[in-house]
């Protein structure tokens, strides 16, 4: 009796791991991505790396990007459009919208009217800003500090004890436009926003995760040497405005942003991950310029990279993707194309048949923390390209995530699912804005760790796959 019950329970256990096997299917089988590279693939994944972070040491901001991919599509034969007699089939042109965000095309056999694909992704990273009146006394009158305004949706704790760099513009009222770039050279001086000692934070001790610093106590220490006859805030004034020739008065005409101060780097005993400050969303837009860059030939379809700023805030302002500026450029290409025949209704037609990837990327399932999401829906890193499910309304239809995944298929890229956790997780990209333009769009990204943390981490093989889909997107 007591055999035969043992073998009922070896028998059930046995029918329920293989109903689990079964219900899992083909996801439970699917490898690494590391795991599907031929040998040259390899060396191909980890020169694609250099490159971009080649790239990520310069892009610190959404104007630093912008001027970076500036750069390399110059070099790649893009040209800045002038004039509709430029969009004639093969021309690779360049719309810029204020230095803050870009519109990349290589124009189509196929007029635009026709169809179009295109990549959409922001420049923009968490970061901190400086307050237009930024230079304070605090500590006793010991010390100078920034006052700050955080941009983005951050984890205020970790910016605390990080060595940060200065960034930005400053634009004066007699014309000039002075870049600033402070600690990322040999020698420079970097800031740091000072955290308490654990031999006096008893009363601190009760804040709840989010708020171990608030956001009005993000401030760095910017000095604590006063001048001749003069306080340690004037002093600290006094270096500013003589170093870059300005008055006071012109920070509140600039942009100044605190980033962290590390570079780019390997990550891991394998060197198999990339860990830099400002990944969401630089990543994508990297990913998305450097695919349109790599597009031989003249395409079927007019082939766009769209980058812009502002989405970690709302898509706001007018190099955000709330802006008209793509609309614009869509009438500029499509005016060009139709002449004197030109209507609205052109511009109408052009932005229904577009196919377009919303390029963002997400959070992947971390490993100290995996009860944060929904394993069997959640992404892993070096499982491949993210089509991202979010339900409720924002997913692409049946017909075109189909016609994305049989592109992906065809290609031989890896890919997986992201939705995140009900009632934990979220999120949001440009996509929304696309589509309310009649577009059909997808969301598309790559799992990231540690996202909007100052450093973040993404494998190296997603990238390229993410990369390879983008030109395969190009082409299709």
């Amino acid at each position: 009796m007591v055999r035969r019950i043992l073998l009922f329970a070896i028998l059930f256990s046995l029918s329920g791991a293989m109903i689990a096997q079964t219900a899992d299917g083909e996801w439970s089988t699917r490898k690494s991505g590391w795991l599907l590279l031929s040998q040259p693939q390899r060396g191909d994944v980890e020169t694609f790396a250099k490159e971009y972070k080649r790239y990520m040491t310069v892009a610190k901001s959404a104007m630093t990007s912008t001027e970076e991919v500036l750069r390399l599509a110059k070099a790649a034969g893009f040209s800045e459009f002038t004039a509709p007699a430029q969009v004639k089939p093969g021309a690779r042109l360049i719309f810029v919208n204020r230095n803050r965000a870009l519109v990349l095309a290589i124009i189509g056999s196929e007029p635009l009217v026709s169809g179009s694909r295109m990549v959409g992704a922001h420049q923009d990273s968490p970061h901190i800003d400086l307050k237009a009146r930024p230079i304070y006394k605090a500590g006793e009158g010991t010390f100078a500090m920034f006052k700050t305004i955080y941009y983005g949706g951050i984890k205020k704790y970790q910016w605390s004890n990080l060595p940060l760099a200065l960034v930005g513009r400053i634009s004066t009222v007699d014309g000039r436009n002075i870049d600033v770039n402070i600690g990322f050279k040999d020698g420079d001086p970097l800031f740091v926003i000072p955290d308490n000692a654990p031999h006096s934070d008893k009363d601190l001790r009760n804040r709840t995760y989010t708020d171990v610093l608030k956001g009005e106590e993000l401030d760095p220490v910017v000095g604590n040497m006063p001048g001749a006859n003069i306080d340690v805030a004037a002093e600290a004034e006094r270096i500013l405005t003589s170093t870059y020739n300005i008055h006071i008065e012109d920070l509140v005409s600039s942009e100044l942003a605190l980033v962290p101060a590390a570079q780019p780097a390997d990550v891991g005993l394998d060197r198999s991950m990339v860990g830099a400050y400002g990944q969401d969303d630089k990543l994508s837009s990297y990913c998305a310029a450097r695919a349109l860059m790599d597009v031989s030939g003249t395409p079927r379809y007019t082939a766009l990279a769209y980058l812009v700023n502002y989405e970690e805030v709302g898509s706001v302002n007018n190099t955000g993707a709330g802006s008209q500026f793509l609309n614009s450029t869509y009438a500029q290409l499509t005016g060009a194309q139709r002449g004197s025949q030109y209507n609205d209704l052109d511009l109408r037609r052009a932005l229904h048949n577009a196919e377009v990837i919303s390029a963002d990327t997400n959070d992947g399932i971390n490993p100290l923390f995996p009860q944060s999401s929904e394993p069997t829906n959640s992404a892993k890193l070096s499982y491949g390209v993210t089509v991202k499910k979010y339900g409720r309304g924002f997913d692409a239809t049946s017909e075109f995530t189909a016609k994305i995944i049989a592109i992906l298929d065809k290609n031989n890229i890896p890919w997986q699912t992201q939705t995140p956790k009900v009632d934990v997780g979220g999120g949001g990209t440009i996509g929304g804005f696309m589509s309310r333009e009649d577009m059909n769009v997808i969301d598309f990204g790559i799992p990231l760790l540690s996202m909007h943390s100052p450093f973040e981490m993404s494998s190296k093989v997603d990238l390229w796959n993410y990369y390879r889909f983008m030109r395969a997107f190009y082409g299709s």
